[in-house]
């Protein structure tokens, strides 16, 4: 089977996150700021050119009929739609970002403020940061687990073709269960380069084990591909 893993195209926040979203002091209280993480912030004029790229892209990697799994996130959802649209699309917390709690939209200095105590383990070991509050969940336990128990539900399915919508910090949990690599180490190549929106890597499963077999992203803001 083929597993093509698809970052979210560019949303608001990606656009506008030192000018608007990360304001300091942060504008809202922490549930607010992770239900408008959640559920309101959606594509950039820009992200929806780059589900026209995507939609392209995905019908030549991931074949005409592929299963879709999303995220519950609005700017993934909002992906699947544009990109894939009159697919059947399933809907899926095992595909969600990292829930960041209390630390939703703060920045690195009114956080360390408010909890002096998360600064040594955010700034030296990120990928085992358990953010403060409800729902905060590390990159290296809880996105983690969620990514294994994703992959391994594939097992369970017939689908030739799976596509799955997701975000930044999901797919670094997600290479490291298909790559076999310590989220360390993805953690480390992303500081240099993430992988961008709409920007897509393509695994095939065989014997039981996935290989990395295709890679595609936009490129200019035209979604024109490079």
């Amino acid at each position: 089977m083929l597993l093509t893993v698809v970052r979210h195209a560019e949303s608001i926040e990606n656009a506008t996150k030192h000018t608007g979203f990360y304001r300091d002091p942060r504008p809202w209280a922490s549930p607010a700021a992770h239900a408008l993480s959640r559920d309101l912030v959606g594509l950039t004029p820009r992200g929806f050119l780059q589900c026209q790229w995507l939609g392209a892209a995905l019908h030549d990697l991931a074949g005409p009929a592929p299963f879709v799994y999303c995220s519950q996130y609005r700017r993934a959802l909002d992906t699947a739609e544009s990109a894939l649209p009159g697919h059947r699309v399933e809907v899926t917390a095992l595909l969600n970002e990292q829930h960041y709690g209390d630390a939703t939209y703060m920045t690195k200095r009114e956080l360390f403020a408010t909890w002096p105590a998360c600064e040594a383990d955010r700034q030296t070991a990120k990928h085992l940061w358990t953010p403060p509050g409800e729902g905060g969940e590390s990159l290296a336990v809880g996105v983690l687990a969620r990514s294994r128990a994703f992959v391994d539900s594939l097992a369970e399915g017939r689908a030739q073709s799976v596509v799955a919508l997701t975000h930044h910090t999901a797919i670094l949990a997600l290479r490291s269960v298909l790559e076999y690599r310590p989220v360390t180490e993805l953690v480390a190549e992303a500081r240099i380069r993430k992988t961008p929106n709409a920007g897509v890597l393509v695994y095939e499963r065989r014997a039981g084990r996935f290989r990395q077999v295709d890679a595609a992203e936009p490129g200019d803001a035209e979604g024109s591909p490079r």
